[in-house]
């Protein structure tokens, strides 16, 4: 890539896309393309070709998908393979249509067995398996895997599967229905927070930028109570004329003993943007032995940290980072999910990158953006 070179990111609202815009623009690329799902709805076959028809983009991030935590990879099983695997066939397949130079696909590394050997490297997939609880999202991930290998030994093109580990940072989700483990925690313990220092206003002004089933920060003291505490977040009492709540509590779905790595978005988009300026899909495929012809598979590449923490140790240290001074209950009737999940990142650091920010301080950054 140049940088006049004209780049579609998919999905640039969202944690990774805007993430590698603003990497983008920082390196001097000023030639970029997006819309917004309202202008370009990507589950939409004819809509994207036009598109591509219209913008002949020449490198495309694909970060465009339907993600959310277990609760809505649980409820939502439907839309999330159906959804994501429309998005990646239609612009996939436009890029090859339309000749586009290079294509970085992001996954996600729930692609791996449910009891996957630690720490996942990219030759087990397809080895055991999936976690149930995502597993329409983990196959249409699969897929999009598949089809840029496909397309890369049928076509000849140059698509470059990611997968990264858990991502936060600017621009995630905090809705409480749909968020990851990490933004969820983290506006929960916000809330707490507010409850047991008695600062309504704070929780209004939350509700009224995120409203929680449809309550916003208009809604009766009583109305809000209840709808934070189905989402875990529990005040002992009614308190009002300056006293402090007796305590609150927040509850955390499952035993605390998952292990999980997390890396900040914007190191994740340093990391795809080296990747599209410096490698190629032949990098990251077997040599050819002399008469025979190589199988080609798991040429994804891993990006993460290499580094884990327990939900349980990643929830006090939100609780420090926060501020919250409540009590924090695992409740182990909910779902564990995968009880570790730590990406082997050797093939990344071969290929020459490793991550920057440590999950101390990319916590503190991700709660100020969340406050500001």
């Amino acid at each position: 890539m140049n940088t006049n070179s004209k780049i579609y990111v998919a999905g640039h609202r969202g944690l990774v896309g805007s993430a590698i815009v603003n990497n983008l623009k920082s390196k001097g690329y000023s030639n970029l393309v997006y819309r917004s799902s309202s202008e370009l709805d990507l589950r939409d076959a004819k809509s994207v070709a036009a598109f591509f028809e219209a913008e002949k983009p020449e490198y495309v991030f694909l970060a465009a998908a339907k993600v959310g935590g277990i609760v809505a990879n649980t409820t939502y099983r439907a839309d999330f393979i159906y959804e994501n695997l429309m998005i990646q066939n239609n612009v996939i397949h436009q890029a090859y249509v339309h000749g586009v130079k290079k294509l970085l696909f992001l996954g996600s590394t729930c692609i791996y067995p449910k009891n996957c050997p630690q720490p996942m490297k990219e030759e087990y997939l397809l080895t055991d398996v999936l976690e149930y609880t995502n597993e329409p999202y983990a196959i249409a991930k699969i897929a999009g895997i598949k089809m840029c290998e496909s397309y890369n030994l049928q076509y000849g093109t140059n698509f470059i599967s990611v997968m990264p580990t858990n991502l936060y940072g600017p621009n995630d989700n905090f809705d409480l229905e749909k968020s990851h483990v990490l933004p969820a925690l983290i506006r929960k313990m916000h809330l707490g927070k507010a409850l047991e220092q008695n600062d309504w206003k704070t929780v209004r002004a939350d509700l009224n930028e995120l409203p929680i089933e449809g309550v916003d920060g208009n809604a009766s003291e009583a109305e809000i109570r209840a709808v934070l505490g189905n989402y875990g977040i529990n005040s002992s009492s009614p308190f009002g004329g300056g006293q402090e709540a007796d305590s609150v509590r927040v509850e955390i779905w499952g035993s605390g003993k998952p292990m999980r790595e997390f890396l900040w978005s914007e190191d994740m988009a340093d990391a795809c943007v080296f990747i599209m300026e410096h490698r190629d899909f032949t990098d990251v495929t077997p040599s050819a032995v002399e008469g025979e012809r190589p199988e080609v598979r798991n040429t994804h590449i891993n990006i993460g940290t290499g580094e884990d923490i327990s939900i349980k140790d990643l929830a006090y240290l939100v609780k420090q980072t926060v501020g919250f001074k409540g009590e924090l209950y695992f409740n182990s009737d909910k779902p564990d999910g995968t009880m570790k999940k730590l990406t082997d990142v050797s093939k990344l650091k071969e290929l020459g990158w490793e991550y920057q920010v440590n999950l101390t301080k990319g916590l503190k950054q991700a709660y100020h953006w969340y406050l500001f």
